[in-house]
């Protein structure tokens, strides 16, 4: 397949292209030129008319329902959502049943998602059935392609097993991506502990619950001299620990959802289910240092923490109704009002979630294999049911416009353009 691209700015900090406009063309899979280009013959072209073109995006944590909850999201519905969100790659939890904890189901994920333009990679769970009773195979995984191990939106209560798990992880050089909260503080709570909860007659969840469980992983990790990756943190309490923690030389990474980087509990007034997410939204104090701690470095990477949910367990009493949004497709658009640059959105988007995973690392240069997303970051679009590619609707910004749209995205020599 052999492609044009005119007209594109790159955005890419590995690249010598970066902030540059030029052409790219792609030859059978690989960017055979990048400067000033003229099409040739049986050769499609693409005007980008200046958009944006970074790596391909790579989501470190999102969820599925296959196996097991197929009527939620199987693997079709994923990638399809995930490349009209611009995502060429996916590190998909292990939370469906069965739990995706041995080498014979994460040869199903790998499996069944060959040939896709997205790379769908599994993540083992750390503990059998997501317990943290006993340590699952990770080796065993490890060897059928798991590229990290996580137990989801699980917190690992126990200290004692906790630490073992880290011991066996360093042996394996592999990454354990765990969920903070402290779930004797955290109890039956929501939404965030503050005036709102209050308010709204709802027990709140201290910060408190995050901060106490990633106290505990940075120690484990000090102790046991072993690297740690703490998923989804919140609050502006989680980024002071974190920094202070990699200054003193602790092998630790973090991650942020992209709604918590805009989104804030005041939008629960209305209590609208679509809004309760696990962390809770926090306070517009903590979306400010969430961006801070993105931009100083001490966040590593952006998530889409894409949770599909049947609307029987959404369109109900936000006391009874499941946690999380479909957020594939609304990613760019979050970062963009949140006041990302394109660049920025490349590191944090492209580079590091790879790196921290050790995964070979997209870069717009000559001769390299093409994997690339382009966008628009003024182009409106209206994300409605007609647009949704998800199986799922559990979206508070469904039937709303956007800003920042994906024109174009290629991976495994082929490509996608909405």
């Amino acid at each position: 397949m052999n492609l044009l691209v005119k007209q594109v700015t790159i955005a890419d900090p590995q690249s010598k292209f970066n902030n540059q406009q030029c052409d790219l063309r792609i030859t059978d899979g690989k960017i055979q030129q990048i400067g000033k280009l003229s099409a040739e013959k049986n050769e499609e072209v693409f005007e980008a008319n200046g958009a944006f073109l970074t790596p391909g995006f790579f989501d470190l944590n999102c969820a599925a329902g296959d196996p097991g909850f197929e009527t939620k999201e199987d693997i079709q519905t994923l990638t399809a959502a995930a490349k009209a969100g611009g995502f060429t790659g996916l590190a998909l939890l292990p939370q469906t049943s069965p739990v995706v904890q041995s080498k014979s189901q994460v040869e199903y994920i790998v499996n069944k998602s060959k040939g896709n333009l997205v790379d769908v990679l599994p993540i083992g769970a750390i503990s059998q059935n997501r317990e943290a009773k006993e340590i699952a195979e990770l080796f065993d995984m490890q060897q059928a392609g798991a590229i990290a191990f996580s137990d989801g939106d699980r917190a690992i209560q126990d200290d004692g097993f906790m630490s073992r798990a880290l011991q066996y992880a360093k042996g394996l050089n592999a990454l354990l991506m765990v969920y903070p909260e402290n779930k004797s503080i955290a109890g039956k709570s929501q939404i965030n502990e503050s005036k709102n909860s209050v308010l709204l007659g709802m027990k709140g969840l201290p910060p408190l619950a995050e901060e106490m469980h990633i106290a505990r992983d940075i120690f484990l990790a000090t102790y046991n001299d072993t690297k740690i990756h703490i998923s989804n943190i919140s609050t502006a309490g989680s980024v002071a620990l974190i920094r202070r923690a990699k200054k003193d030389g602790v092998k630790i990474t973090c991650d942020v959802t992209a709604h918590h980087l805009v989104f804030t509990e005041d939008l629960l007034i209305d209590f609208d289910s679509n809004y309760k997410v696990k962390p809770p939204l926090r306070s517009k104090a903590d979306v400010k240092a969430l961006i801070s701690g993105l931009k100083d470095g001490t966040i590593d990477a952006i998530v889409s923490q894409h949770r599909p949910e049947e609307i029987e367990f959404k369109n109900v009493e936000f006391e009874i109704a499941h946690y999380g949004i479909t957020g594939l497709q609304t990613v760019l658009p979050l970062l963009l009002k949140a006041g990302l640059d394109a660049v920025l959105i490349a590191e944090k988007l492209t580079i590091n979630p790879r790196k921290l995973l050790n995964l070979n690392i997209p870069v717009i240069a000559e001769g390299a294999e093409a994997n690339f997303t382009i966008f628009d970051a003024n182009e409106k679009w209206l994300y409605n049911p007609g647009s949704n590619q998800s199986k799922s609707a559990n979206s508070p910004l469904i039937g709303t416009e956007l800003t920042g749209k994906v024109k174009l995205v290629y991976n495994n020599n082929q490509y996608y353009t909405s």
